[in-house]
């Protein structure tokens, strides 16, 4: 027993606070089960922690312990350690100290996957495709990705010296410049389209992002846009107070945005308007789909609400949950949620129910039964229970599983990064265009690589054969099966000339980036985005925009409601990384 003694004496010091806490818990009547669970967990660690055979990690039981409460709420909460502060910051300001680059992981070496355009990667003259041998001289051979960016992140006008290998070049290149405070645009891009109709392009609601809104919708207005397209898709949300400013950009002063209501009354909080708008009476269009999400939700659901706007697209995500983030010890911090909001008519958009689960821990989407009406400011019948159901859906095209690999897999990516090599200039964004020599080239290319891949049919087909022959029925159906083997071998050349229009816009997208970056390939998709010309067409007939806001739209006006089981080529500004973010092929990408 000599050899616990020092160890209980350590433990017994943690107890004593241990004691405090659960006392204080205790004599300020808080809930007895609290006191209770608190007593139990703290004597399990002590026993798990003096007892077990080996000695464990407590750091590490610790955090199972709180991935596991975590686990059993809603997603959106999470444990974020010190040396993961900066990632938080980064979430929610848009800002960090780097080169300003995304990288992903490759075979060996981390590849520069898109340069900032104005970063210091940029201004040194780095491109995408260019694999990273060495950092300040440490080589990153097989490092994994977190870690290169982590590497790649420092403080602004420090010193950072990168040896890449370049596509074509035999020699390696040696790049040597400073980083600096990295901001990533909430709004990439914003243009005059077709009949004098503006459109902005909000990606996220990081810190002051209503402030580029701002900026972008004035620019459009001095250009004497008629209309405004605000586009959301994409926009996984952010902060809350972001999105009650740009609501402010279209709608008087004093106008209730978004209410929250939690455990804690006394955090229940209104969020009205505070400023004077830019623009109350300029006609508008919100651009949604299953992937807007958060804020970008309050924003649609606010103006649909007040009548201020036409929202079009996909039914969106449906979080009506609002976190906020709490100090731990240690500078640690707990993103917790705290709230659902409200929006203007009363409804609370949240889809699924993380409190009522199944015995196997599974989650539903709330029913039916339980959605209610609510009314928008001219009486139109809107409802809750997991979105904003645009007051126009727009049905999306869907993106093949041969597109879908190709994308996962970075066979796109690669061929951009080899076109490039060969072409020093292509056609501005809007004239680009790939000939029917490039894409036999690019199957060819693939050819190359011995690329092959499993078809949906040929996994249902495989999985038959495997069920077939544990059931010992295999011999009765295999003529069959062959048969139908036979018959879709060497698919691959078919589905290249089969789906060759939305793989060569794909392949488009990917080089033009190399050429104009972001901005580019937003004005690309614009172009090739069958939405705006829809959404310009209501913003010119003032008489059916009026109508829209004043009457329910009939679903099938503009197109009809899409599945989502698939991924969607709704968000065609860029390919829209999130739709295969589901995909165990794709290549996770961080900022540096």
């Amino acid at each position: 027993m000599a050899s616990i003694k020092p160890k209980l004496k350590k433990i017994s010091i943690f107890l004593i606070a241990t004691i405090v806490v659960i006392g204080t818990f205790s004599f300020s009547s808080v809930d007895f089960k609290v006191s209770k669970s608190l007593d139990t967990f703290f004597s399990f660690f002590r026993e798990v922690s003096i007892f077990y055979v080996d000695k464990p990690d407590p750091e590490k039981l610790v955090k199972v312990a709180i991935d596991a409460m975590l686990e059993s709420l809603d997603p959106y909460n999470e444990f974020i350690p010190e040396e993961n502060k900066a990632e938080l910051e980064f979430q929610t300001t848009g800002e960090y100290g780097g080169m300003g680059a995304l990288i992903r992981q490759s075979t060996d070496h981390p590849i520069i996957a898109e340069v900032y355009e104005g970063s210091p990667a940029h201004n040194a003259g780095l491109l995408a495709g260019d694999k990273i041998l060495e950092i300040n001289g440490t080589s990153v051979f097989n490092l994994p990705v977190d870690r290169v960016s982590k590497m790649l992140k420092g403080i602004p006008k420090s010193d950072i010296e990168l040896i890449v290998q370049r596509y074509s070049e035999p020699d390696s290149l040696k790049y040597s410049f400073k980083r600096d405070k990295i901001h990533i645009p909430s709004v990439p891009y914003h243009g005059m389209v077709s009949d004098g109709m503006g459109y902005i392009r909000l990606s996220n609601f990081t810190a002051n992002c209503h402030k580029e809104v701002e900026s972008a919708l004035k620019d459009l207005n001095r250009n004497n846009a008629q209309g405004i397209i605000l586009d959301l898709r994409g926009n996984p949300g952010g902060l809350l107070n972001e999105a009650v400013s740009i609501v402010n950009l279209f709608v008087a002063k004093d106008e209730l945005v978004v209410y929250t209501r939690g455990q804690i009354k006394e955090f229940d909080q209104e969020y009205k308007t505070t400023s004077r708008p830019v623009d109350t009476k300029i006609p508008l269009v919100v651009l949604v789909d299953r992937i807007s999400a958060s804020a970008s939700e309050i924003v649609a659901g606010a103006l649909q609400d007040l009548d201020r706007a036409i929202i079009i697209g996909e039914r969106t995500f449906g979080k009506g949950l609002v976190q906020a983030t709490r100090p731990l010890p240690y500078n640690a911090q707990l993103k917790i949620t705290t709230a659902k909001y409200y929006i203007p008519s009363g409804r609370c958009i949240q889809a699924v129910d993380f409190t009522q689960r199944a015995d196997d821990g599974s989650i539903s989407f709330i029913p039916d039964s339980l959605i209610s009406e609510f009314k928008t400011r001219n009486g139109r019948t809107v409802r809750d229970g997991g979105g904003i159901t645009p007051d126009i859906e727009h049905s999306v095209s869907m993106y093949s599983r041969l597109s879908s690999v190709l994308y996962a897999r970075n066979l796109l990516f690669d061929y951009a990064t080899r076109f490039y090599s060969k072409h020093n200039t292509i056609e501005s964004p809007n004239e680009f265009a790939l000939n029917d020599e490039q894409y036999d080239d690019f199957i060819a290319f693939l050819n190359e690589l011995g690329f092959e891949y499993e078809s949906q049919t040929e996994s249902v087909l495989n999985e038959l054969v495997k069920v077939s022959e544990q059931e010992k029925y295999y011999d009765m159906i295999q003529s069959l099966t062959d048969s139908l083997k036979a018959q879709i071998k060497g698919k691959e050349v078919v589905e290249m000339e089969a789906f060759k229009p939305e793989i060569k816009k794909l392949l488009e997208e990917e080089i033009i980036g190399r050429y104009y970056l972001q901005r580019g390939k937003a004005k690309y998709g614009i172009t090739n985005d069958m939405i705006i010309p829809k959404s310009v067409d209501i913003l010119k007939n003032i008489d059916k925009y009026t109508s829209i806001l004043v009457e329910p739209q009939s679903d099938t006006d503009l197109g009809e409601q899409v599945s989502s089981n698939y991924p969607s080529m709704g968000n065609s500004s860029t390919i829209n990384r999130n739709m295969l973010v589901f995909n165990p092929e794709h290549s996770m990408q961080l900022p540096s």
